[in-house]
């Protein structure tokens, strides 16, 4: 029978343990001090190294090495025989099948014999938090008054059940989940070790899969590496039930566009084609804790390629903060709710459903509040003479006209032809900026300024905040030499139709932005 890779993968020495180096450090000084402790606990996420650092931590105490820094040396006897799981010194206890209070009264019993083999006993209660009351405070007793040759090592995924007794007793490490980065490295080593024909993109889709456990990643990888030829991503994504990226993508395009009855479409082609209904609610929540990294400037946290994080900035722009958040809210009750429903499809369908009518009601919340602002303004306004002569139609009222944008010169050649090289200089800047640029139209000079024109406020207010237009003129810079300076307009805004020298807050300025008239003759 071949050895699972995640057995053959455990780490043997101190250094091989990924993603846990604050806790190494600790454990590496104590040994090499000989000042280890009675009682360890270590707490933590499945999968983040708990029982190998474990192990790792018995071989050292019982290492023959003369040398304390430099135990375990994975060489002597000792360190050969719990390598080969034959150390007898090395007890390890699986608390949720050994949870009552006898079990933990053998274990006291035991525990006063010397050691067989090595300097010590070194008891490993994997899954402690499952121990019964009463078998606590049997093991509570043993740790106030342990013999000198005995050492516990607690591991738990839910510290919050340990009694604070215990907790006290113990020396406590709190093991992280390990980055994405740091899964995706160790996976890429085990497949050119085990030379393993992998396509690119397929690791880090497991390391992200594993949500910060190293063995669950491993597992994965072991899972896909049993079936013939290359591990791709689509047939990873065929094995475990999820749906491609570009879906995810486009379901959320559909909602921001509050387009129901596509996105419906699209869960259903999802489901069809495989997904699990739980599964693609995470994707959905990890794609829109991305919106919401990006919203919060911290973009550099995102774990997705260039072109996923473009996308992502894209959609950014056209939602807020908290209704990002209420659809997270939502998205992640419908992950957990699929598990339950009779329909395992229902509650995607129904967070789907309940996100379009809240970001719709949003945007005709900012509408309202927009318009109601607006009219208050021209209420307000008083107005002035004005010796402006105006186009009207025969019934005296000034004339509606299509929505024009500045009069600019042409587009420079060099700018023109260079303008998708600009807005992909951009990226490396801010990939917000990027979108920003994918959103608006290079129109020409004026008066020495590149006119990007904006179809919407909201989007040229975003750009003129932050180093948006400072990363534009540094990337023009890059592209075609010049420094040109930038200004941004909307392509149906009121001002950008009048002309210079207009008092803004006047007659003939209220006459063309409300009415849609037009300045003919200025004297």
């Amino acid at each position: 029978m071949s050895q699972s890779l995640y057995n053959k993968w455990r780490p043997k020495t101190w250094d091989e343990v990924i993603g846990q180096d604050h806790i190494i450090q600790t454990l590496k000084n104590a040994v090499a001090g000989e000042r280890v402790v009675h009682a360890y606990l270590f707490a933590g996420p499945r999968g983040t190294g708990k029982t190998s650092t474990a192990r790792l931590l018995a071989k050292a105490v019982n290492c023959l090495d003369e040398d304390p820094a430099k135990r375990p040396c994975n060489a002597c006897d000792h360190c050969e025989a719990i390598n080969a799981g034959r150390f007898l010194d090395l007890i390890e206890i699986d608390a949720a099948s050994n949870t009552s209070v006898d079990d933990v009264r053998d274990l006291r019993d035991k525990i006063n014999f010397t050691p067989n083999q090595g300097r010590y006993k070194v008891y490993i209660i994997d899954e402690v938090h499952m121990l019964s009351t009463a078998a606590f405070n049997a093991l509570l007793k043993t740790l106030e008054e342990p013999p000198p040759h005995a050492i516990f090592i607690l591991a738990t995924t839910e510290v919050h059940k340990i009694p604070a007794t215990v907790l006290s007793r113990c020396q406590r490490h709190e093991f992280r989940r390990i980055p994405v980065r740091d899964i995706v490295q160790q996976l890429e080593r085990m497949v050119k070790a085990e030379n393993l024909d992998v396509e690119e993109e397929t690791l880090p889709f497991l390391a992200r899969q594993a949500t910060g456990s190293l063995r669950d990643a491993i597992s994965l990888l072991d899972q896909l590496a049993s079936t013939e030829g290359k591990i791709t991503l689509a047939g990873a994504q065929a094995i475990l039930g999820t749906a491609t990226g570009e879906t995810v993508i486009q379901l959320m395009e559909s909602l921001l566009e509050g387009d129901t009855a596509s996105g419906m479409e699209r869960i259903h082609q999802a489901l069809d084609a495989g997904s699990d209904p739980r599964q693609f609610a995470r994707q959905i929540v990890d794609y829109m804790r991305g919106l919401l990294l990006i919203l919060s400037g911290n973009a550099d946290q995102i774990n997705a390629t260039g072109e996923v994080r473009s996308r992502m900035a894209a959609h950014a722009l056209k939602v807020e903060p908290r209704i990002i958040i209420r659809m997270l809210q939502i998205f992640n009750r419908a992950a957990s709710e699929a598990r339950y429903a009779w329909q395992p499809a229902l509650p995607l369908e129904m967070a789907f459903v309940e996100s379009v009518m809240l970001f719709n009601q949003e945007e005709v919340t900012l509408i309202e509040k927009k318009e109601a602002a607006k009219d208050k303004e021209n209420e307000a306004r008083l107005p002035k003479k004005s010796n402006q002569t105006l186009v009207s139609n025969e019934k005296g009222v000034p004339a509606k006209k299509e929505k024009p944008i500045i009069e600019t010169d042409p587009l420079p050649e060099n700018i023109k032809k260079n303008w998708d090289e600009i807005r992909s200089k951009t990226r490396a800047y801010d990939p917000i900026t990027q979108a920003l640029l994918n959103s608006c139209k290079p129109l020409g000079i004026y008066h020495g300024e590149l006119i990007l024109a904006f179809v919407s406020d909201v989007l040229r207010v975003k750009m003129e905040q932050g180093k948006h237009i400072e990363n534009t003129s540094e990337a023009l810079q890059e592209v075609i030499g010049e420094t040109i300076s930038i200004r941004c307009i909307t392509t149906a805004s009121e001002r950008s139709r009048i002309p210079d020298g207009v008092d803004q807050d006047g007659m003939v300025a209220t006459a063309v932005r409300d009415l849609g008239a037009e300045v003919v003759d200025s004297q």
